[in-house]
């Protein structure tokens, strides 16, 4: 299966990546377009899922250090930020049998596997999205659907930075849960656009099989 992978940096704004993602799912609508991938690091946001239960953002979102923004995808809310590397596949999930939850597993599936690159155990939990290190939460998936095209996809706590913007939310709605850092748990220095670039292959595969 066909996936190209665009590195777009850091200080990426929130809707640069939506428009970006937008573009793609209707070039891919219009016959004209293929699977992409873009990684970023975003500058500081946080993200909902359109959901009536927002307590995950706290009782006073004005108090919040950065602006909400709320989108198309499931979920509670999550940060984004400086030090976290967040991964968008624009996929056509027709060819792919439209199998959401495998599809899921796949991107859960390539983050493990890399990780694994760095030397780190990550793991499934029971009845949780996302990739975690034991009990702590390392990566939060996300995705949206227009017309069977998949967009968002995840996000992956790279560097000690990205852990600063989840101590004003509940991550994800889950209430006493901790959120750790792949520096955090290797003790080396992991730089965001070879994690990303490493990630990409093991996605590109992964997809292959749901084919």
């Amino acid at each position: 299966m066909e996936l190209t992978h665009t590195w777009l940096g850091k200080g990426i704004t929130y809707k640069q990546g939506l428009e970006m993602q937008q573009r793609a799912v209707e070039s891919i609508l219009r016959g004209e377009g293929s699977n992409q991938l873009f990684t970023l690091e975003h500058e500081p946001i946080y993200t909902i899922g359109r959901t009536r239960d927002r307590s995950s953002l706290g009782k006073n979102t004005a108090m919040l250090p950065h602006p909400v923004v709320e989108i198309n995808r499931g979920g509670q809310a999550t940060y984004h930020g400086p030090g976290q590397l967040t991964g968008y596949p624009v996929v056509d999930m027709r060819p792919l049998g439209k199998d959401l939850h495998i599809y899921i597993r796949n991107l859960e599936q390539a983050l493990i596997l890399t990780c694994a690159d760095y030397g780190l155990d990550a793991t499934l939990r029971d009845g949780l999205t996302g990739v975690w290190v034991e009990e702590r939460k390392l990566a939060s998936i996300g995705v949206g659907v227009k017309k069977w095209i998949a967009m968002h996809g995840y996000a992956i706590n790279i560097t000690h930075e990205s852990l600063k913007g989840f101590q004003s939310i509940t991550p994800c709605g889950l209430s006493g849960v901790s959120v750790t850092s792949l520096e955090s748990e290797c003790g080396i220095a992991v730089n965001s656009q070879e994690f990303a670039e490493k990630c990409y292959h093991h996605l590109k595969h992964a997809l292959k099989t749901m084919m």
